[in-house]
């Protein structure tokens, strides 16, 4: 079915190609920001979810203001 599409428009080749190109150019630009990436930032985030939070209250739901609703 893909083929079928691709070989009815007009100038597939460009889309193919520059579909390919925004993907290459988007796993490039991710891994040189990983690269870069300070390991403090890469431990803070990766024990993120598995930190208590000191703030928190009993409650685990949030109040709600009737102002912002």
């Amino acid at each position: 079915m893909f083929r079928q599409f691709i070989s009815s428009v007009d100038g597939s080749q460009v889309y193919l190609i520059t579909s390919f190109g925004i993907f290459l150019v988007f796993f490039i630009v991710v891994s040189i920001m990983l690269f870069f990436m300070k390991k403090d930032h890469i431990k803070y985030m990766s024990e993120m979810p598995f930190e208590s939070d000191i703030n928190k209250t009993d409650n685990p739901e949030p109040e709600y203001n009737e102002t912002h609703l």
